[in-house]
């Protein structure tokens, strides 16, 4: 599972790979829902889930319970950008709940640590992809 970490004092967002042994953490966990950053390796540090998206890529919305995928009548919001006033639509999107089935989850600082999040996400290293 993929955490984004976003800081919203310097606007800027840290990714980071979440082992196996403590997907725990956050399985059954609810958008909305504020969680200590010691249990991702960001000691200090208390976060607050604010989204996330499954394997396929569709997109969770805190009003909708549940871990479940189903279909919704949107007019905005996540899974659904409207181009006229008034516009709806049906779309599938997934439920406000963590389950092992989500690729990645959003996250936003709300208590800063004593480290930076800098140095405990460093960045990675990006590919060569000049070809000679």
């Amino acid at each position: 599972m993929i955490v984004v970490i976003s800081d919203t004092k310097d606007g800027k967002s840290y990714q980071a790979e979440v082992p196996k042994e403590r997907e725990s953490s956050l399985i059954g966990r609810k958008v909305g829902e504020s969680i200590d950053g010691g249990s991702l390796g960001a000691a200090g540090y208390t976060l607050l889930i604010t989204g996330g998206s499954d394997q396929a890529g569709y997109p969770m919305r805190g009003d909708v319970s549940g871990p479940r995928r189903m279909q919704v009548l949107l007019s905005s919001g996540p899974g659904y950008n409207s181009d006229a006033n008034g516009a709806r639509r049906t779309r599938n999107v997934r439920g406000n709940t963590i389950s092992d089935e989500i690729q990645q989850v959003n996250l936003k600082v709300t208590t800063a640590g004593s480290k930076p999040l800098l140095e405990i996400f460093p960045p990675l290293a990006k590919k060569d992809e000049k070809k000679k």
